[in-house]
């Protein structure tokens, strides 16, 4: 198994013993700088009160950040259940590696916020009281309904000060469910549930249920967003954690370039026209996730780097992955704002900024890494992890 394994051990594993696969790691890396740019094309349809038009189904990187997660968990925890290993310990090891990044991404949004003038999407004027209970609330993950004091943009996120929190709240769900019942399914048991929940999820893409014509939903607390966030993350996951327990690596060259080219490509596809009888763009959006992902993972699962610079780019990639996911958006708020203030709505007129708020989130998110991320984590493992 060591030749498809990293030799350094990645940054995302200080509270595993177990390697990662460096490919993978790479692989999340390219999805969270894709999600960087996806933002800024969505900044200038928010701005316009347009369509995005440009990697138009960059938030599919999510379906594939849950495949991945599942694929990762069910390597890393599926055989470690009843050898001294309880589902305390399971999430005293998650809390540790995903929390210490969810507070700093709120810290950040409650900051930008600030800089903003306290004000939401509308102008209205929000109180520091308000803005102090939208941090706390996020910092203990509590997710805000739309309308309420604290929801302060006042777009209905669930996490107002820092938006892709939804995507970690999923996480959490996920993970509760993996602990709670998920590991404990045998092998014909977890094939059905992934089944079923494929046959769900496509249903939901297929059909529009959203109305929303893709399948960008999650992210604020409405009824038709927390079945369908429900669903982006339970069947990837499942579907990660399916292919963990059944994994046979196949022979490949140059897997994580073509994982890299194919992944552009699918969230660079235009928008697919057509709502009735069938939601085109739905079909289009299941295919990749019940299909074209679960390939990408096992290919990147079967590759291996060749030499220390492949290595190297793949960890570097893998260890700022969370980091610039959880940091970008609260810089992405500014950039929206000043587009909003300025109306500009192409990347023509502000490609030096978009470049400038990507370079930033990278910067950003390596010295979170660095100076808090890994120092925190390190001494939560050394605090809370000590050997029995």
């Amino acid at each position: 198994m060591e030749e498809f394994i990293m030799e350094k051990i990645s940054s995302a594993a200080f509270t595993d013993t177990k390697p990662h696969y460096d490919l993978l790691d790479g692989l999340r890396g390219v999805a969270a700088l894709m999600v960087i740019w996806y933002h800024v094309f969505e900044g200038f349809a928010f701005a316009s009160a347009g369509n995005i038009e440009t990697l138009n189904h960059g938030y599919l990187a999510v379906d594939f950040f849950f495949i991945l997660s599942g694929f990762v968990i069910g390597y890393a925890y599926d055989d470690r259940w009843g050898k001294n290993f309880t589902m305390k310990d399971f999430f005293k090891r998650r809390l540790i590696r995903l929390h210490p990044m969810v507070i700093m991404g709120a810290v950040l949004g409650a900051i930008t916020f600030c800089i903003k003038g306290c004000v939401q999407w509308d102008g209205t004027h929000v109180a520091i009281s308000m803005i102090m209970l939208s941090l706390l609330c996020t910092i203990f993950f509590i997710p805000a309904m739309p309308g309420v004091g604290y929801e302060v943009r006042g777009n209905g996120e669930m996490f107002p000060l820092n938006g892709p929190c939804w995507s970690l709240f999923f996480e959490y769900i996920g993970n509760i469910l993996y602990a709670l019942f998920i590991h404990r399914l045998s092998n014909k048991a977890l094939a059905v549930l992934v089944v079923l929940l494929g046959m769900a999820l496509a249903s939901f893409a297929v059909f529009n249920v959203s109305g929303y014509g893709n399948m960008g939903v999650g992210w604020t607390l409405d009824g038709v967003n927390f079945l369908g966030g429900t669903l982006r993350m339970l069947f990837p996951f499942s579907l990660g954690m399916l292919m963990s327990r059944n994994f046979k690596p196949m022979k490949v060259n140059g897997a994580f370039w073509i994982c890299t080219i194919i992944l552009i490509a699918l969230f660079s596809v235009p928008y697919l026209e057509g709502l009735e009888p069938i939601c085109m763009n739905g079909i289009y959006e299941a295919f990749c996730v019940i299909a074209v992902f679960p390939f990408l993972v096992w290919l990147g699962a079967s590759g291996t780097t060749t030499d220390k610079q492949s290595t190297k780019i793949c960890k570097f990639l893998g260890d700022i992955s969370y980091p610039v996911y959880v940091v970008h958006y609260p810089l992405m708020y500014l950039f929206y704002a000043w587009l909003i203030e300025n109306k500009l709505y192409t990347l023509g007129e502000t490609w030096y900024v978009a470049v400038g708020v990507f370079v930033l989130s990278v910067i950003l998110a390596c010295l979170c890494l660095k100076l808090y991320d890994e120092p925190v984590r390190k001494w939560l493992s050394k605090k809370f992890l000590a050997p029995k």
